[in-house]
């Protein structure tokens, strides 16, 4: 065809979903000399929406098509809309992300204001998906011609005002390739400080609290702060480790994201400013690549209230992000960092994405993105995964196993 010739043929078809509706229409079409220019579909509850591009030349008969395909949508108890235009090839907009929006109730007011915003910063949004429904509403839009740096600003602003969590990710192969998963453990993988776990068997719990809370804020260094503690847990007998263990309980959807990202060949690695004494289990548990967190020491059976080793700080934290991926064969750039305290602020920002789980505010500020919701399997949807995908994939390994 003759590109400075060619018109185009807008078929939107609307009605109720059932199967045939897109080859009914296609071989109809393929009865004239048409091209298909693009092509969209879409399911929202039951209820189909199938738009069709064409392409022509000039001089074609064109109303033999537009009668046919009315006559498609009238066979099918369908409505149909048909317009005519130039085929003008459209510039390729710069800047394509992956905005994802987390809701637990996800209003209309919070989807008026993101828009707004992306309106407001000359982008466009290409399309829309739900990923999940429950236990929170996650959609996600493709948008283009956006600046990243300045629309997640505009965005998180407007994620504090609706109360919801967006992130702000590039599109393209640069987030479907990230394969390494670098979790803190305290208040990210677990639930609670495993340290205040253990003064509380020590009978310090309120000062050992204190100092905790003032750390992941950042106001205090953190090895100071984790001697300073863990020097109060001197003489505690070593059996409190083995009631601490049996007690802990795993971040709600720790279990799934973990079981749902394996299935896709990740790799994952907790880092810790607790203590292996309980960090090796949950590599047990859970199929754990890599690990690193810091020894209690034991003499005669109890605390000496010292801790052996190096201290896997906030500088720890990031090199061990940098050690795994060169261990696992994973750029840097394909990790993905979990973590609420300040001791993780390295890690987030060396990570391809770091994410502020739960976090305290000044690592909300700083990470790429950050998910306020108490469900760790949220982070799939991040990665394009949606909880249809996840739930297909546990009834397939059910049925295997049955």
């Amino acid at each position: 065809m003759d590109g400075s010739a060619q018109r185009t043929l807008l078929i939107t078809l609307t009605g109720r979903d059932r199967p045939g509706v897109t080859s009914r229409l296609f071989r109809t079409l393929s009865q004239f000399p048409l091209t298909v220019a693009d092509v969209e579909q879409v399911v929202i509850r039951g209820r189909l929406v199938l738009g069709v591009l064409l392409a022509y030349t000039e001089g074609a008969d064109i109303g033999r098509v537009w009668n046919a395909a009315e006559k498609v949508a009238n066979d099918l108890d369908m409505e149909i809309e048909l317009s005519t235009g130039r085929n003008k090839r459209m510039p390729k907009r710069s800047g394509r992300l992956h905005v994802t929006v987390l809701g637990a109730p996800l209003k209309p007011a919070a989807m008026a204001g993101i828009a707004g915003r992306i309106s407001a910063h000359g982008a466009n949004i290409d399309r829309i998906e739900r990923l999940a429904q429950n236990p929170v509403t996650c959609i996600e839009m493709d948008v283009s011609g956006a600046d990243p740096d300045t629309l997640r600003a505009a965005l998180a602003a407007e994620a504090a005002e609706q109360q919801v969590d967006i992130a702000v990710q590039h599109g393209g192969l640069s987030r479907r390739a990230k394969r390494l998963i670098v979790m803190d453990v305290d208040s990210t993988l677990i639930q609670g400080e495993v340290i205040e776990l253990l003064a509380e068997h020590a009978g310090c719990l309120d000062e050992v609290a204190k100092v905790t809370e003032a750390a992941m804020r950042g106001e205090l260094d953190f090895e100071g702060s984790l001697r300073e503690r863990v020097a109060l847990l001197a003489g505690l007998d070593a059996a409190a480790i083995d009631d601490v263990r049996e007690k802990l309980r795993l971040a709600a959807g720790a279990r799934t994201m973990v079981r749902t990202l394996k299935r896709l060949d990740y790799k994952f690695a907790i880092v810790s400013g607790g203590f292996t004494q309980v960090t090796d289990a949950l590599v047990d548990d859970l199929g754990i690549d890599y690990s690193a967190a810091n020894t209690l020491e034991i003499e005669n059976g109890k605390l000496t209230g010292r801790v052996t080793g190096p201290v896997i700080d906030r500088a720890g934290k990031a090199a061990a992000l940098r050690r795994f991926a060169a261990e696992a064969g994973v750029p840097v750039s394909q990790t993905v960092a979990i973590g609420d305290g300040a001791n993780d602020l390295d890690m987030l920002q060396a990570a391809g994405l770091g994410v502020a789980y739960n976090a305290k505010p000044v690592v909300r500020q700083a990470a790429d993105t950050a998910v306020n919701v108490p469900y760790l399997d949220t982070i799939v949807f991040l990665l394009g995964i949606s909880r249809e995908e996840v739930e297909a994939a546990d009834a397939a390994d059910a049925a295997r196993h049955d």
